[in-house]
């Protein structure tokens, strides 16, 4: 586990640890195992932030720019409580937005001035953007930096109706699996995506020392959500278990996470989602189809086989019943009218009555 660096033992009788990148100053990590699930989501939490960065030099500006305003919302409590992949998107913008604008008086900032800044981008992009403008507008009225929140007044531009990433289906499952045999990391990669239902950001962190009972529990790094999965159990019938995960752990080494490199490292969410893309493409599947399509698979396949809003929420982590609906809208609407969800519904509606 690179950056870990031992120094002497807690009372409790644990080595104690500190997160050392290079050049800076060290993280004290939790007083538990290496292989407790406290430690690793620690351990991943600093290393996705770190992520191969290197320390940001100090930037000076004069008092009331722009460019000192967003250098303290960088180091404030608000942007420090952003999920660590938000908040590395989140720099990069606000540094952009530093370098245009920097020199400027935040309090001549005016509504008019982000539109401007946003009519350079397409629409997906100057949301993202928008929302970025207005998180560092409503800190900086909260602190007191300027007397009210330009950002306010900015629509949200219109965009084409989506559904987001596309979802696999059974013969893209087959496809994959016919091309990367189980000793491979990447089929490893995929049967853990297809298990578990995590995002490929989650599956690089998850480990045995999440597994109780047989049942793998986690939480969520984009929501804050907890989700579990029957891991070393069956499961329900509606879940369709395989022991295809089982074949691809027996044939890798053990290390404290399931998902590592060929050195044995952590694999970083970003690198992650590159890497299980190219082997999305050596399988022969559409480009649109990526990791995050496979939760979408898997949770429509749920929704085919009986599984209710609650049973599908607490696998995937979902907080609200419409978001599992939006998740298992691709699910064969002929294998629910036929199948298990009509007489799945019957015995609701039955055992209600």
């Amino acid at each position: 586990m690179k950056h870990l660096n031992p120094n002497g033992r807690f009372p409790s009788g644990n080595p104690r640890y500190y997160f050392r990148p290079k050049g800076q100053k060290g993280v004290p990590m939790p007083d538990t195992p290496k292989n407790d699930p406290v430690f690793l989501k620690k351990y991943a939490e600093l290393l996705a932030a770190h992520d191969g960065s290197k320390p940001h030099p100090a930037v000076r500006h004069r008092t009331g720019t722009l460019g000192a305003g967003i250098r303290a919302y960088l180091a404030s409590d608000v942007f420090m409580s952003l999920a660590p992949t938000t908040r590395a998107l989140w720099r990069r913008a606000l540094e952009d937005i530093e370098a245009r604008y920097g020199a400027a008086l935040f309090d001549d900032l005016q509504t008019r001035h982000i539109r401007k800044d946003l009519s350079r981008l397409n629409a997906h992009p100057a949301n993202t953007r928008r929302k970025i403008w207005r998180g560092l507008c409503r800190w900086a009225e909260d602190a007191g930096l300027i007397e009210e929140d330009p950002a306010r007044a900015v629509r949200r531009r219109a965009t084409p109706k989506t559904d987001g990433r596309v979802a696999w289906t059974r013969d893209d499952v087959a496809k994959f699996r016919a091309h990367w045999p189980h000793d491979t990391h990447q089929r490893l990669a995929f049967e853990l995506m297809h298990r578990t239902c995590a995002a490929i950001g989650d599956a690089g962190r998850l480990g045995p020392g999440m597994i109780k009972d047989g049942w793998l529990t986690y939480r969520r790094q984009k929501s804050g959500s907890e989700a579990t999965c029957p891991f070393n159990v069956p499961g329900p019938a509606w879940f369709e278990a395989d022991d295809h995960l089982r074949r691809c752990l027996d044939q890798h080494p053990r290390h404290m996470t399931f998902l590592v490199t060929g050195r044995g490292a952590p694999r970083s969410p970003k690198a992650a989602a590159q890497w299980f893309s190219r082997a999305c493409t050596a399988a022969g599947l559409d480009a649109d189809k990526t990791a995050h399509g496979i939760r979408k698979h898997r949770a429509a396949v749920f929704k085919e086989n009986g599984a209710t809003d609650a049973q599908r929420m607490a696998i995937l982590g979902h907080e609200t019943a419409s978001e599992a609906a939006r998740y298992s809208k691709s699910a064969d609407l002929r294998r629910i009218i036929s199948g298990t969800e009509s007489s799945h519904s019957d015995s609701q509606s039955s055992q209600k009555s």
